[in-house]
């Protein structure tokens, strides 16, 4: 049947000479798998920005209960990103959370809440004039849509240790939001985020290492 949804996209893979296949998030059946053809082309007319990582995405869909990959009858972009293409701040940080999503984001229960958590993070992180801090933020909040959220700090370190000032600071970032004044050195940012990052290893199986954490460290250097 058809069905209107909306979608964010997690991963692009070619498929064959033109086509891909596409992992979307939508907000009414959770992660999809829809098979595009002809958009791998040199084509004025190519539609390949469309369904590139962590793009906002209305769909109309042929959707089939339990159906392995399907198909898109309608697509456009509702929110062409302009921050997130020019400012490599916010680029760094949209290649962290893609990678952290595709690595999380398994659930197709309360599918329309997870979505709008990253829908509308995605659109503020374009936004944003300072988003220094806005990867940790973004980590917390998804995990209280995954269902693991810390309600204090010694959740978050379990068997590991941060400094006084550092654990404090982790205390006050608990109950921040992306518009909050949080004022941090690279050194007390990246020890938080590595903090947050065994978190989600010891909640998520098989999360592993993050390959971006790299360009990250160095773009906010």
């Amino acid at each position: 049947m058809l069905v209107k949804t909306k979608g964010v996209v997690f991963r692009l893979t070619p498929y064959g000479d033109t086509s891909v296949i596409v992992n979307v998030f939508t907000d009414l059946f959770g992660l999809q798998s829809y098979i595009v053809n002809g958009v791998r082309s040199n084509s004025k007319k190519s539609r390949i920005a469309l369904f590139q990582p962590l793009t906002l995405l209305d769909l109309v869909v042929y959707h089939k209960e339990n159906g392995n990959i399907m198909r898109m009858k309608e697509v456009k972009c509702y929110h062409p990103y302009s921050g997130l293409i020019r400012e490599v701040h916010k680029s760094a940080i949209a290649l962290f959370i893609n990678e952290v999503l595709n690595k999380s984001v398994k659930e197709q229960s309360h599918a329309s809440e997870i979505f709008e958590f990253i829908a509308q993070s995605l659109v503020t992180l374009d936004n944003h004039p300072k988003p220094e801090n806005f990867h940790l933020i973004f980590l917390l909040g998804l995990s209280r849509h995954l269902g693991f959220a810390p309600n204090q700090t010694s959740e978050v370190l379990g068997a590991h240790w941060m400094d006084e000032q550092e654990e404090r600071l982790l205390d006050q970032l608990l109950h921040t939001t992306y518009h909050s004044e949080l004022t941090l050195t690279y050194s007390q940012r990246q020890s938080l985020l590595n903090g947050l990052l065994r978190f989600y290893q010891t909640h998520i199986d098989g999360f592993g290492e993050i390959k971006s954490l790299a360009v990250l460290q160095e773009v906010l250097r």
